[in-house]
């Protein structure tokens, strides 16, 4: 029989131990990485600064312009008194900008900041005044203001150019939005010659839009071009909200520049065609796309109407009223926009100034042929004929 050697004793494997090892060092690892053990305590010194460099080109240009123009930005504040819906009187108070225009303490805002106020409050330049309102124009928006008391030391903005500005200019406007003073925002002219109705109904024209924030208490103050000069007069926005959504418009320095001397010479913005009427409208039958129309019945010699050859209805009594004697010209359309009755004709030349032309459609050859005639006629202030050069 034959005898085998008996097989060797198998030796304990040491992987389950190795395993085990390595699980409990893993879990011991994120157990401390989570409680922060491995995470260097702070440092309770400050940082240190890490040197900027130059300013870019672009904002050294932003920080240059508010720094020179700040100044002479203004911060208004009115009361007024208004009647309340129970017929009693409340004071109410209102808020909004404008800028230094000369240096006998002269400063231009908005006719609809000042309109109405009882009192008027100026900050300008680190000092406060009380200001008086000498004179506005609700139709161009623009009124003036006399500061009271030592004015040395408020220097103007400079004035610029509006002709000359062209849609991507960068466009900056400072001022005092829902009171906070010396806030600039900048943007872009978005477009040119915008017009843009009022509240009242009546047209605002050749109005400069911008894409920077204007929201209320901004309305008065200077926008300004790259160079920190004026080139318009924020005057409104466009928004459902009544706050900022993008689209600003501005007064047109250019029209500044014409309209402030005028009120601080005590002469009229208000622009007329010369003439004047016994009836409000007259009514138009036919296919000429105009039912009814401004009756003339006197146009005034050395105004525009009457250089223009605008002719006037002759009237003379009768034995059952008025009777016609002979036709004129029935003006139909203003620029382009349609003149039903005599009374809309300030509406439509709203925003216009004096000296400013425009285009008169009136319907002429009536009864027999009538047929609209294009007229330009030029726009003066009352008491100031065409014959004069105004």
């Amino acid at each position: 029989m034959t005898a085998y050697p008996p097989f060797p004793s198998r030796r304990p494997s040491s992987l389950p131990l190795v395993v085990a090892g390595a699980a409990f060092a893993l879990a011991s690892y994120l157990v401390l990485e989570r409680s922060g053990f491995f995470t260097p305590a702070p440092v309770a010194e400050p940082r240190a600064i890490t040197p900027r460099g130059e300013l870019a080109g672009m904002e050294q240009t932003f920080v240059d312009v508010f720094a020179r123009c700040s100044p002479s930005v203004a911060h208004i504040n009115t009361s007024s008194l208004v009647r309340t819906g129970e017929g009693r009187v409340a004071k109410q108070h209102g808020s909004g900008s404008g800028f230094v225009w000369d240096r006998s303490g002269t400063v231009v805002t908005n006719h609809h900041v000042v309109e109405n106020a009882r009192v008027v409050q100026v900050s300008v330049g680190g000092r406060n005044f009380r200001a008086d309102v000498l004179a506005s124009s609700p139709a161009h928006d623009l009124a003036v203001l006399r500061l009271r008391g030592g004015v040395a030391d408020l220097v103007p903005l400079a004035v610029g150019s509006s002709a000359d500005l062209k849609v991507g200019q960068t466009a900056i406007a400072i001022g005092n939005p829902f009171g906070f003073d010396q806030t600039m925002t900048t943007g872009i002219v978005s477009a040119l010659e915008r017009n843009l109705e009022k509240p009242d109904g009546g047209l605002m024209h050749g109005l400069v839009q911008v894409d920077a924030a204007i929201n209320p208490g901004n309305s008065g103050g200077p926008l300004l071009d790259s160079a920190g000069r004026l080139v318009g007069v924020t005057t409104a926005i466009y928004s459902p909200s009544g706050a900022s959504a993008g689209i600003g418009f501005a007064v047109p320095v250019d029209l500044v520049n014409e309209i402030v001397p005028r009120l601080l010479g005590g002469k009229s913005t208000t622009a007329i065609l010369g003439v004047k009427t016994q009836y409000t409208s007259y009514r138009l039958d036919g296919d000429l796309g105009y039912p009814s129309g401004a009756i003339v019945t006197e146009v005034v010699d050395g105004y525009g109407a009457a250089a223009a050859g605008l002719r006037p209805f002759r009237i003379a009594p009768g034995a059952r009223g008025e009777v016609i004697e002979q036709y004129g010209d029935v003006l139909v359309a203003i620029d382009g926009k349609p003149l039903r009755t005599f009374d809309e004709l300030p509406r439509l030349l709203a925003g216009r100034k004096p000296g400013d032309t425009v285009k008169v459609t009136v319907v002429r050859g009536l009864p027999e042929k009538p047929q609209p005639v294009e007229l330009p006629i030029r726009l003066t202030a009352p008491g100031e004929s065409v014959r004069s050069g105004s």
